[in-house]
């Protein structure tokens, strides 16, 4: 169907901020992130990251940087399977999984400030223990 009618728009359209959102106030704020795409989802665009999917699943064994993946465990969104596949099957030999316990889709923005400072904390620490394992290793930095 996305080759034949490629800008459709027939998938129904999810309010997802209840489920990305913890906290109200913050979920109330997020309809007024003028970067957030409010309407349905093109065909084209649904086959297009399907297949981008695929293609990055049958691919993950390849990815060997340092690596820092944080998810919520509460996720209703993108379920944190996803993160612990790729936590598993990267071949990174620097890697790190940190599951927020009950952290919503937004573990960034949607949560209490606590908990945003607590994610902020762990990103700031891994990448001052990259920078000091780098730096030990006389390398500059081998980073995209």
């Amino acid at each position: 169907m996305s080759s034949v009618l490629p800008k459709a728009k027939l998938f129904p359209q999810k309010d997802l901020a209840e489920l990305a959102f913890r906290d109200l106030k913050k979920r109330q704020m997020a309809v007024y992130n003028v970067i957030c795409y409010a309407d349905q989802m093109r065909l084209q665009t649904a086959s297009e990251l399907l297949r981008a999917t695929d293609d990055i699943e049958s691919q993950v064994e390849k990815v060997s940087s340092p690596l820092l993946i944080l998810h919520g465990a509460g996720d209703k969104v993108t379920d944190p399977s996803v993160s612990k596949f790729l936590y598993e099957k990267a071949s990174s030999k620097d890697k790190t999984l940190k599951l927020y316990e009950g952290g919503y889709h937004c573990i960034l923005e949607g949560e209490s400030d606590e908990k945003i400072f607590m994610a902020l904390d762990d990103i700031v620490s891994w990448l001052d223990s990259q920078c000091k394992n780098t730096h030990s290793f006389g390398l500059e930095s081998k980073f995209i």
